[in-house]
């Protein structure tokens, strides 16, 4: 059993025994001193199945605090009115959990004693209850079902009554993954029990059942008295497209919007190269000239760089799409341009002049040298070069400096607004590479605090988390799977059949190798791109926005020319985040500083609750956290919660939600009405 965000009560009290569900206390104890304290923590009894885990992954993400009852592990407590509920040494009820998840409304692991333990407590208390995946039935305020199957591609919709609650952040409808031969979604349809003087049924979400001109309901609440049951009633899992719009939702109906943590859904995207040109990818020899091995005879293609044209096209498309690009640059590209074409004036850098204001700049190093180990490419692939000694040999601190500051001061001779503090190197060289340099180049590392970095961006698929380099923290950046070295269509097909068929379908084979990547029949030249590459990248892209990851994406600037590739890409993310969310709960367009400060935040939150030294619990209409002075405690709440004559937080999907720093006497807020009844 795993503890997160634990209450530790100062005071103990001597519980005497009692029914399952019930709580007795021992004589002699105070009368109860104001309504319940009700604890900022959620019980997540989990069987393991996927639907279960998609939830308590969902509340990890977000920093909820959460205790884990492992129904697999012999060793775990039993639920007991005990486990659930006491009384503090003034008489006050204390509810040790805001709400309770499930794996549904009948699980065979839990004993008919626990069960009647966590239906007395919710009904005591008035605390919400997930029923994590059930099948239609009277238990939970429904008919059978009138449809059990497959729901690919079926629209739902989010009813008014979802969206006047914990999932106002949705605009209304949106579609179930699944297509035929590939993933499924499979649930059960059906219509509500017709509400009576003592319970109700209140769907909240509804699908038309297939083959007939009637809406059935996949998910509702139902409740009994003060009890309230939300009943999920289709199969799901933490990566499906239609958990993870549900699944903020869901937490916050299970917490009535007051919870520890911090959700945001986070979308940048950095060019990289910008200003220099990109080799392109060679069909004939399946392989990159003048940046690779080929093989002899193969030949040469014609590297790409950004027009003027593409600069503005790039702006129009921001504008178009309320979206901020940030441009990673290699001034000494520019300048080799002049030099190379006998010119007093670089077209692109021209153009980007008149506009810079609009768009992001971030230092991505001067030529774009590799700033790691010397490179030996005697030998494919390549290896770090080593002295008579056998010690590896490091790009000098003097070729890092210069590389880091020479590209700032260009910038600003040229009137680029470059951010202070970010720097990400060509090909995220000088921390390490797998295989051929396995630690950071000291003489990089070394360079950072002197040269002002704070902020280095790392590649996510090499490593995801972030970790302190020299001086900097590093952003892991998320790469979007449209090849650096193509600017269409033909090529980024063309490389991808090399990279993910198999050698007897005339790929390279390496999927077959692979732990990680299965092979695919060969994608037709003229529509792979248009039928699978941009659909799956969206998808993909989509799923890591939805994830309370602040990471950014990097895509490069042989993207942004010819077909233009990046943009569908981009703009497919954004229209269909923007179909489904609706305008309260915008893409988060963050800097490289303020991912990493996003990043740094949740890294520290999860230690806190590791340690164990943040609690905090509402009573009334006052909520109280404490914990050492100086802690930063995220913390979401209802709209209109004051943190003392102040709004609390920043607006975002219907609700407050900031980090708040403790002072020496923790943090209170007062909520606009009270969540829980004033006595159990």
């Amino acid at each position: 059993m795993k503890h997160l965000g634990k209450w530790r009560p100062a005071i103990a009290l001597v519980l005497t025994a009692g029914c399952a569900g019930g709580f007795a206390v021992t004589a002699g104890t105070a009368q109860a001193a104001g309504p319940p304290r009700v604890d900022l923590n959620v019980l997540v009894v989990t069987d393991g199945t996927p639907w279960v885990d998609a939830i308590r992954r969902q509340m990890a993400s977000e920093g909820v605090a959460t205790t884990v009852v492992d129904l697999n592990d012999s060793a775990r407590p039993v639920i007991t009115g005990a486990f659930l509920a006491d009384t503090l040494a003034d008489g006050t009820p204390h509810a040790k959990f805001e709400g309770v998840v499930v794996p549904g409304d009948f699980t065979p692991a839990l004993s008919p004693d626990e069960r009647t333990a966590l239906t007395t407590y919710e009904s005591s208390y008035a605390i919400r209850e997930v029923d994590s995946y059930v099948y239609p039935s009277a238990n939970v305020g429904m008919n059978p079902p009138t449809y059990a199957g497959s729901l690919d591609g079926v629209t739902v919709t989010a009813t008014a009554a979802a969206r006047g609650d914990a999932f106002r952040y949705l605009k209304g409808s949106f579609k179930f993954d699944g297509t035929p031969g590939g993933p499924t979604s499979y649930g059960y349809l059906g219509q509500p029990l017709a509400n009576t003087t003592t319970s109700s049924f209140t769907p909240f979400l509804t699908a038309p059942i297939p083959g007939t001109s009637t809406t059935g309901t996949l998910a509702g609440v139902y409740t009994t008295g003060n009890r309230q049951q939300l009943e999920i009633s289709f199969g799901y899992n933490y990566f499906q497209g239609q958990f993870r719009y549900l699944a903020h939702g869901i937490v916050g109906w299970v917490t009535k919007g007051l919870h520890f943590g911090y959700w945001r859904n986070y979308f940048s995207v950095h060019i990289d190269d910008v200003f220099s040109y990109d080799a392109i990818w060679s069909d004939a020899g399946k392989c990159t000239p003048g940046d690779g091995a080929c093989p002899p005879g193969t030949p040469d293609t014609t590297p790409v760089r950004m027009s003027g044209a593409d600069a503005s096209y790039a702006s129009s498309w921001e504008q178009q799409n309320s979206f901020t690009l940030d441009l990673l640059f290699n001034g000494g590209a520019s300048a080799q341009y002049l030099q190379d074409n006998f010119a007093l004036l670089d077209p692109l850098l021209f153009q980007f002049q008149l506009m810079t204001s609009q768009f992001r700049w971030v230092n991505h190093t001067y030529t774009h040298q590799f700033l790691g180990c010397v490179q030996d490419f005697t030998v494919i692939p390549w290896r770090c070069a080593t002295d008579a000694a056998g010690n590896t040999v490091w790009v000098s601190s003097a070729t890092v400096n210069s590389e880091i500051t020479k590209n700032t001061q260009w910038a600003r001779q040229n009137g680029i607004p470059v951010r202070g503090g970010e720097l990400v190197a060509g090909e995220h060289s000088g921390t390490f590479i797998l295989p051929q340099q396995p630690s950071d180049n000291p003489n990089f590392v070394n360079a950072l605090g002197p040269d002002g970095v704070k902020w280095l961006g790392l590649d996510a698929s090499r490593e995801a988390a972030q970790r302190p380099v020299g001086a900097a923290l590093g952003v892991p950046r998320h790469p979007i799977n449209v090849f650096y070295n193509v600017a269409t269509k033909r090529d980024e097909v063309s490389e991808y059949n090399w990279l993910y068929t198999s050698a007897a379908n005339g790929g390279s084979g390496i999927c077959e190798s692979s732990s990680t990547t299965t092979c695919i029949a060969p994608l037709d030249p003229n529509t792979g791109w248009d039928s699978y590459i941009l659909p799956q990248q969206i998808q993909i892209t989509l799923g890591y926005v939805l994830q309370n990851d602040p990471r950014p994406f990097y895509m490069h600037q042989s993207n942004l020319v010819q077909d233009r590739l990046a943009y569908p890409v981009m703009g497919g993310v954004l229209s269909a985040y923007r179909g489904v969310f609706a305008t309260n709960t915008p893409v988060v367009n963050a800097t490289l500083t303020q991912e990493g400060q996003a990043l740094q935040a949740q890294d520290r939150w999860t230690a806190t609750q590791g340690a164990g030294t943040v609690s905090g619990y509402v009573q009334g209409t006052t909520v109280v956290v404490t914990g050492p002075s100086g802690t930063s405690v995220p913390l979401t709440a209802p709209a209109q919660t004051k943190l003392g004559n102040a709004t609390f937080g920043s607006q975002y999907a219907g609700e407050r939600s900031d980090y708040t720093t403790l002072g020496t006497a923790g943090a209170k807020l007062t909520l606009p009405a009270a969540l829980f009844p004033t006595s159990p």
